[in-house]
């Protein structure tokens, strides 16, 4: 099959990708044809110099080095793993397009909760007949995205009893609205979709019989999360003249969190929910008088006229020629207390903004705090932030305020005169280097507002579209999810594909295995898409027994150093629908991608996440029927209507559970 081309039909496809996907995920800002704006040298071209894509993909599969003279496999972290290393044990699903959540054999799944199910005790029953904002409040948000499983009581490892956090990303108002007009929606329609968005903090318990997680409706923990929720801003840029306006002229306050896609857990047991296109809520960039201010936004890609959604008409804190500095104070990383309902979210400045895609963390041989990051769009960045405090396992008064100082970071990846892939973590710092007043930065607050110019100034290296970037928890490798890039023009020996529409996995260590290092070394995991393609890459292991995987964006490890890798496009780059697949890290078994699940018709599958015991994992099953509408959906999941609903589902083994994949 020709690379980027689908076998089977995506519906209101518009270069391969679905008109709405593009029009309410991002405001098309995922399908323009964007250019290397740093300058930059691409990521595709840094193993150019001097290398064939055949040596490189040899030395691709070589050991990563820890330590001078150690492997990665020599470590005991590392060997334990892979002892480990295997295939899973459940029977692999063959890639589909059937309107489900299809499971392995001797599996099944269960709804936890659906859009508009209720979250808080005293909000309605759903009618799509008879939304409203005030209900929407209290009920469980649209798109569901992250997931995190948090265990009760604080600091256990219970698997029975815990909260379940959830981002709700975005919206598909015509397929919430009977009758939806995207020239025209009313003032309820507008309001309603505000408070869809966000998160929500679930009460859950094991039912013993099934196996399964069920939501506990009057849990005092149940929260909604939403465009309204009061929230502080700390760190660096708090109080700066540009997060001031005429609401809040302190800059330190803010109402709500928008189109909040993937996250974190901190080591003492926060939220970390980041927040991605939130461009597409603003609108009328071309009124803004400041040219510094223009620029600034451009940057962001928020439209110079009107926005998709339409908010501004009824909320002058979204229309730029009213309030220019209001999307300064988004795009930021949200720090979430679920164990505490009283909690006022915070937005952590010093990590940086820009479209945030998670907020993972690894702690640093010294006891401070790491925090990896990708930067969601075409050509942009890797980021790691590395506190300047160190954590106290129980001090959490303390723990609560580490976020707030510390060192931001974006990598460069290099490769050295034998080919071995290197890279650099460069300090984006005020006063260092080119951040200076000489190019417009006139403090720390000036670099993290300004983050992505920053990055092109230090010479950052351009991604393809990073998405989730997660440490082992077992062996301390760094593993980056880079979507895709239909903007790619250029093959060469590390991205030979052009476009690169299916997407890859790549894997580094630390210098010394700390996450404190200022250098890596780095290789690719896998070069995703159709096996048969002679451009795909899976760690060495034979293609002819991997199952097809496209667009990796959402990543989770097992306990037996297994990865398991969320899709977001698979369907619109190779054919069947978004899925949840497994590969080996060690061991034999290396490589062999497979699939676990499959989510319904225009569906993305989102998490995944397991609790403790590994004995439910779950799975946020978003936009269901996207690229339809309500009136003639795709899709009709989960509840066989017309109105397909974005869902939360549990998946456990049948007869009497056990753990996943076992």
């Amino acid at each position: 099959m020709e690379q980027g081309r689908s076998s089977l039909p995506v519906l209101g496809q518009v270069g391969g990708r679905s008109l709405q996907t593009c029009r309410w995920k991002c405001a098309y800002d995922c399908f323009h044809d964007k250019p290397n704006r740093s300058g930059n040298e691409p990521f595709s071209s840094v193993v150019e110099r001097g290398l064939t894509r055949r040596n490189f993909l040899k030395g691709a599969g070589a050991a990563l080095v820890l330590t001078a003279g150690t492997s990665l496999v020599d470590t005991p972290a590392a060997a334990a793993a892979g002892r480990k290393g295997r295939d899973r044990g459940f029977e692999p699903i063959s890639p589909t397009n059937a309107d489900d959540v299809v499971v392995p054999r001797g599996y099944e799944y269960r709804l936890l909760r659906r859009w508009g199910d209720p979250v808080l005790p005293d909000a309605p029953a759903w009618d799509v007949d008879d939304q409203s904002p005030e209900a929407q409040a209290g009920q469980f948000g649209y798109n569901c995205d992250f997931v995190a499983f948090m265990p009760l009581p604080y600091r256990s490892s219970n698997s029975g009893v815990g909260l379940v956090w959830v981002n709700h990303e975005y919206t598909n108002p015509e397929l919430m609205f009977p009758g939806y007009s995207s020239d025209a929606p009313t003032a309820a329609q507008v309001d309603i979709d505000r408070l869809a968005h966000g998160g929500s903090i679930l009460t859950v318990k094991r039912d013993r019989r099934s196996g399964h997680t069920e939501f506990v409706r009057k849990g005092r923990w149940n929260r909604r999360i939403h465009a309204e929720t009061p929230m502080e801003l700390t760190g660096p840029a708090a109080g700066h003249e540009l997060l001031r306006t005429s609401a809040d002229p302190t800059g330190t306050r803010v109402l709500g969190m928008l189109n909040n896609c993937a996250g974190g857990v901190t080591p003492w047991g926060t939220i970390l929910t980041c927040e991605e296109n939130f461009h597409q809520y603003f609108a009328n960039r071309g009124a803004v008088g400041d040219e510094r201010i223009a620029d600034l936004h451009a940057r962001v890609s928020i439209p110079e006229g009107e926005s998709e959604r339409k908010w501004e008409r009824f909320h002058s804190r979204y229309d730029l020629a009213q309030e220019p500095n209001e999307p300064f104070r988004f795009g930021w990383t949200v720090e979430i207390d679920p164990y505490d309902p009283t909690f006022t979210p915070r937005k952590r400045t010093a990590l940086g903004r820009y479209k945030r895609e998670g907020a993972t963390t690894r702690i640093t041989k010294d006891g401070r705090v790491a925090v990896y990051s990708g930067d969601d769009e075409v050509f942009e960045y890797i980021y790691k932030f590395v506190t300047a405090g160190r954590y106290r396992r129980k001090d959490r008064a303390h723990n609560l305020k580490l976020l707030d100082e510390g060192t931001l970071h974006v990598a460069r990846f290099d490769v050295d005169e034998d080919g071995n892939g290197t890279g650099q973590w460069l300090p984006l710092v005020f006063g260092e280097g080119p951040l200076t007043p000489a190019n417009g930065f006139s403090s720390q607050a000036d670099v993290v507002i300004d983050v992505r110019r920053a990055g092109d100034l230090v010479g950052a290296t351009p991604m393809d579209r990073p998405e989730d970037v997660q440490p082992n928890p077992k062996t301390g490798a760094v593993y980056a999810a880079l979507t895709n890039n239909t903007s790619r023009t250029e093959p060469n020996a590390a991205n030979p594909r052009s476009p690169n529409s299916w997407g890859h996995v790549i894997e580094w260590v630390e210098d010394g295995n700390d996450a404190a290092a200022t250098t890596f070394r780095w290789r690719f995991l896998l070069l995703c898409g159709d096996p048969d393609d002679p451009s795909t890459y899976f760690a060495g292991f034979p293609k002819d027994r991997v199952s097809p995987i496209s667009s990796p964006d959402n990543l989770l490890f097992d306990s037996d150093n297994n990865l398991w890798i969320a899709t977001d496009g698979q369907a619109t780059y190779l054919g069947p629908n978004d899925a949840f697949h497994v590969v080996p890290l060690s061991g034999r078994s290396r490589g062999h991608v497979q699939q676990f699940l499959s989510v319904p018709v225009g569906a993305e599958a989102c998490g995944p996440e397991l609790t403790p015991d590994e004995r439910t994992l779950f799975c946020a099953v978003q936009h269901p029927g996207e690229g339809s509408t309500l009136e003639s959906p795709s899709s009709t999941w989960p509840d066989r209507t017309s109105t397909p609903r974005p869902s939360l589902v549990t998946i456990a083994k049948r007869r009497g559970g056990g753990r996943i994949g076992t």
